[in-house]
């Protein structure tokens, strides 16, 4: 595994875990995956937002958020730099749910 990936999961454990501490109430974020710049200046995080409804909304309140997130990842873990984080939304899983629905479909 290369040091980028490594760092990318580390990223993703950790910011899986301060969005648990934070408790979003109603609402189920996943981290599905993380990709940093091989300089470490940028990184995109996937997230998945269930509801999908309240997308907008909690994406909105991961964007406020970002300063407090960059806090607790230098208290985390050990970077010389914290990288600038754009949320992307991840519709892996709502995609799938309309494959399964159509499969469902299918076999009956």
């Amino acid at each position: 595994m290369s040091r980028i990936e490594q760092i990318n999961e580390l990223l993703q454990k950790n910011i899986a875990l301060f969005l648990s501490q934070e408790l979003m109430s109603g609402v189920l974020i996943t981290i599905t995956e993380v990709k940093a710049s091989s300089d470490l200046k940028n990184a995109d995080i996937f997230v998945s937002v269930l509801p999908d409804n309240k997308f907008g909304s909690t994406l909105s309140k991961l964007r406020k958020q970002s300063g407090q997130l960059n806090g607790f990842l230098k208290n985390k873990i050990k970077l010389r730099k914290i990288p600038k984080f754009s949320w992307i939304p991840d519709d892996t899983e709502k995609h799938a749910a309309v494959i399964e629905d159509i499969i469902r479909k299918d076999n009956y």
